[in-house]
């Protein structure tokens, strides 16, 4: 009768655990029907991790994302209204900027910051930039100067949003804050050419600024000229005369993917202020459809001379031809230099069932790895808004990325534990060993984990809970010659709790995990 219960807590325990993949999946949450996540790990401690999400959701996590607190964020005098960019700045304060729907006013007339000194329990009211009579305000992004603390932000203007007139435009604008936010600067417009209201591929949108080495600031963005660039050299008093031109963006940014109601690829611009070779390199992300309308693709370019001219095109899904790739972000690990994008991946379905996948390059922009990162995949509904984009952050070889997944209906956001070790689905072809599963399993005593290494090399076997979090190493990357091993894991020199743990077997370029129950 024991060994029955046992039995029945065992497939209970691994029915409600999902696979272990080479990158741990965390739900941050399922609540308020969450979208358009954002999410910013503080360069000063990698444990703390902030997120949010539409319309006024947000997320603090102080264990590098394994587990998450949620609030919803309010605003008594300027309401919250989505659109979330999180961020730390150089004291640890955090800041959740967002669109407004004030009681006294109109929606969306400015955009909002609001500041939190207590990882988010408590907010001020906030402060705004872009009030502008009854023009709209909307797709704001912020970036913070690492040595000065000065915030940046990026927005688009509409006279009027969604309107089809001729006479009603839309521009992008710029503002900073130099106390933290408690004030911004006026707006000043940046691009020459403006864009129309309706919301689509003759709009401008998309400014995500960056920091260049020497506190410059780049931003592209695009609308009716392709892909645009204007950068300031003095903290923003003063831009380009006339915006760069870097690409055409055929088929438009705003484009149709089966089971997505709506669908973009507006670029994101970074640049690179690490020690690497790449130091000073600026980089615009973006996805469009010029290879057709069932072969969406991410692409990258870069600038190596402050963004005067510009690389050829490069593609950064490195599938064959004929899927879809959507919604991407980038980020850089400026501790590295390396460069690591998210996007929505169908390269392994004929239809709309959706993979999240990640791809990183070492080399500038040059070549790029991909692999996957989402245990299952999902497929989207039309019928329900999944939001404007995914996010990433990125710090000293802490990576989390943060999406939108779609389950019986029902919204939720997730993030990932990269392990910046393993980051190349294709390298892992060549195995160099082969892991067993652990007998006995369900074990209540000890356990023994076998494996065969084909070729010579460095591994470790270690142990993990199921957050992800390593409980014991049995082997410490230790060189092993070919052939077949034995390890035993005993349960009394290193005392755990019933319930459902992992080991792994780590190589330099192959990971495979495996699922254990233990029952005292």
């Amino acid at each position: 009768m024991i060994m029955i219960k046992k039995l029945l807590l065992y497939f209970l325990l691994l029915a409600a655990i999902p696979a272990y993949t080479q990158h741990t999946n965390i739900m941050i949450s399922s609540n308020n029907e969450p979208e358009e996540p954002s999410i910013y790990i503080n360069p000063h401690n990698t444990q703390q991790i902030v997120a949010g999400s539409n319309i006024n959701n947000f997320y603090f996590s102080q264990d590098g994302g394994y587990t998450w607190a949620e609030h919803q964020l309010t605003s008594s005098l300027y309401g919250v209204w989505g659109d979330p960019c999180l961020l730390f700045d150089t004291t640890g304060s955090i800041y959740f900027f967002h669109l407004s729907n004030p009681t006294s006013g109109n929606w969306i007339d400015r955009i909002v910051c609001q500041k939190s000194n207590d990882g988010g329990l408590t907010w001020d009211v906030g402060s705004y930039m872009g009030l502008n009579g009854t023009k709209a305000q909307d797709k704001e992004w912020v970036v913070v100067d690492p040595a000065t603390n000065t915030m940046y932000a990026t927005w688009t203007q509409f006279d009027y949003y969604g309107s089809t007139n001729p006479l009603d435009s839309s521009i992008i604008l710029f503002s900073r804050s130099t106390n933290q936010g408690i004030t911004w600067s006026q707006p000043q417009r940046l691009s020459q050419r403006a864009g129309d209201c309706v919301d689509s591929d003759n709009t401008v949108e998309g400014a995500v600024p960056a920091i260049g080495p020497e506190g410059e600031i780049y931003v592209a963005w695009a609308g009716p000229s392709g892909l645009v660039f204007d950068r300031s050299l003095d903290g923003g008093s003063a831009w380009l005369p006339k915006d760069i031109f870097i690409t055409d963006i055929p088929g438009g940014w705003d484009y149709n993917v089966p089971g997505i109601s709506r669908c973009n690829g507006l670029p994101v611009t970074c640049c690179d202020v690490s020690n690497s070779p790449y130091r000073g390199r600026i980089y615009v992300n973006w996805t469009d459809q010029r290879n057709g309308t069932s072969d969406t693709d991410v692409w990258l370019v870069s600038s190596s001379d402050g963004g005067n001219t510009w690389s050829e095109v490069k593609r950064v899904n490195n599938d064959l031809p004929g899927k879809q790739q959507f919604f991407t972000w980038m980020t850089i690990d400026q501790t590295t230099g390396y460069l690591y994008f998210v996007f929505y991946d169908r390269r392994n379905y004929s239809g709309r069932e959706t993979d999240v996948y990640m791809a990183v390059s070492k080399d500038g922009g040059e070549t790029f790895s991909n692999f996957s990162i989402s245990e299952t995949p999902f497929t989207p509904n039309a019928n329900i808004f999944f939001g404007d984009y995914t996010n990433i952050s990125a710090h000293n070889n802490v990576i989390r990325p943060i999406w939108t997944r779609l389950e019986n209906n029902s919204l939720s956001i997730w993030t990932a534990i990269i392990n910046p070790m393993i980051l190349s689905s294709d390298q892992q072809q060549f195995s160099l060993f082969s892991l067993e599963q652990n007998f006995p399993n369900p074990f209540s005593d000890n356990t023994y984990f076998s494996f065969k290494i084909k070729s010579p090399c460095h591994v470790s076997l270690k142990i993990y809970d199921v957050f992800g979090k390593e409980i014991a190493t049995i082997i410490n990357n230790k060189l092993l010659q070919t052939g077949k091993y034995i390890e035993m894991f005993n349960t009394t020199l290193i005392p755990i709790a019933s319930g459902v743990y992992y080991f792994s077997l780590v190589s330099e370029n192959q990971i495979v995990k495996h699922k254990m129950l233990f029952l005292r």
